[in-house]
């Protein structure tokens, strides 16, 4: 990916080498509600944040810490990338008559405490509505390369336009939407609901994709290949053979690595978010 020359973000929160501590519990177990929503949001099982945080609440104290060049490079990268989201989706949304707002981008070290609860590096990437920020912990690239064979630069690239994607929802008013059905829907069904939002965001992933490319010349050769890999290796279909052997379609979150590819691709060939509307989309 071309990305040297691009613009670089303010909107980057650093709190790489903050320790989070615990501290009492939360106003009578509010914080534990809280965290179990986040996580059903994400796809996450509640037991296994939970488990993380034992319903304390975290406090973070600013701890000495020191990065290596590759680190810092990639920290840059990111504000390029992040950056770049906000140019694509600023335009699009100045060309429907609306003001678009940028997240900001939260790196992290091992655990983050955010609006939407307490959070760990194992539960991935993630998008706080609560607070309109995304949380990343840049280690993650290394577990997309090593476990989930997608390494390269596009591929952390299609990770952060992703997250974007869902902050583009919350302005959209597509997530509230989304979670009041999920509220009053069974499991299964809310399941099914939050595919159709995963994809959508990988959708959102692609169209950031054909207007960077189309505007700035971003993409080199293989760079597509490294995005699709990085859709295809974050399905849940191969997570779950991964994990356990079977597959489970009724209990995927996120959407098989076929759609996850396919719909990231319906985005970057078209450039346009209409074509995103997964949850009227009869076939996923």
């Amino acid at each position: 990916m071309r990305w040297e020359r691009g613009r670089r973000s303010d909107n980057i929160e650093d709190r790489r080498g903050m320790r989070v501590g615990r501290r009492g519990l939360v106003g009578g177990g509010i914080g534990t509600i809280v965290l179990m929503l986040v996580a059903l949001y994400f796809g996450v099982d509640p037991s296994v944040v939970l488990n993380q945080t034992g319903g304390m609440a975290p406090t973070q104290a600013e701890q000495p810490a020191t990065f290596s060049p590759e680190e810092e490079q990639l920290k840059e990268f990111m504000s390029v990338v992040l950056a770049d989201t906000e140019d694509v989706w600023g335009a699009l949304f100045q060309g429907s008559g609306q003001a678009y707002q940028p997240p900001k981008l939260v790196l992290f070290s091992g655990a983050v405490e955010s609006a939407c609860g307490f959070a760990e590096a194992a539960m991935g990437p993630f998008y706080c509505p609560a607070d309109r920020k995304l949380y990343l912990d840049m280690n993650f690239f290394n577990d997309l390369a090593q476990r989930h064979d997608a390494p390269g630069d596009f591929a952390q690239a299609y990770v952060v336009a992703h997250e974007v994607g869902h902050h583009v929802q919350t302005l959209l008013g597509i997530s509230d939407k989304v979670h009041a059905a999920r509220s009053r829907a069974g499991e299964a069904e809310g399941n099914a609901m939050q595919v159709r939002m995963e994809l959508q965001a990988d959708c959102f992933a692609g169209v950031w994709a054909h207007h960077a490319n189309k505007a700035r010349q971003i993409l080199e050769p293989g760079d597509t290949a490294e995005a699709l890999a990085a859709a295809a290796g974050v399905g849940d279909d191969r997570m779950q053979q991964q994990a356990r052997g079977v597959v489970v379609p009724e209990s995927f979150t996120h959407g098989s690595s076929e759609q996850r590819m396919r719909w990231f691709s319906t985005g970057m060939q078209s450039g346009e978010p209409g074509q995103c509307d997964t949850f009227k989309a009869a076939r996923l």
